[in-house]
């Protein structure tokens, strides 16, 4: 006796593509304060702030760092 998998069943359709299962949690949607656009931007989703609706003075403050060659890529 065989019992038919979701493999082999012709009406689940081809199996979807790898990266693209939908079984993986989401991230929530997030929408600006002001004019509740949804946000994309790392930056604006901490703030809940768009781009076009942020003041200057609440950027987050970014600086860069210098960091050290990883060992064996001396080139």
């Amino acid at each position: 006796m065989t019992t038919a998998g979701p493999a082999s069943d012709p009406a689940a359709g081809p199996d979807p593509l790898p990266g693209t299962d939908t079984r993986e949690v989401l991230r929530p949607r997030v929408t600006c304060r002001r004019c509740h656009r949804p946000l994309h931007d790392p930056e604006s989703r901490i703030l809940r702030l768009g781009p076009e609706c942020r003041d200057p003075a609440e950027r987050v403050a970014r600086h860069e760092v210098d960091q050290d060659t990883l060992p064996g890529l001396d080139g």
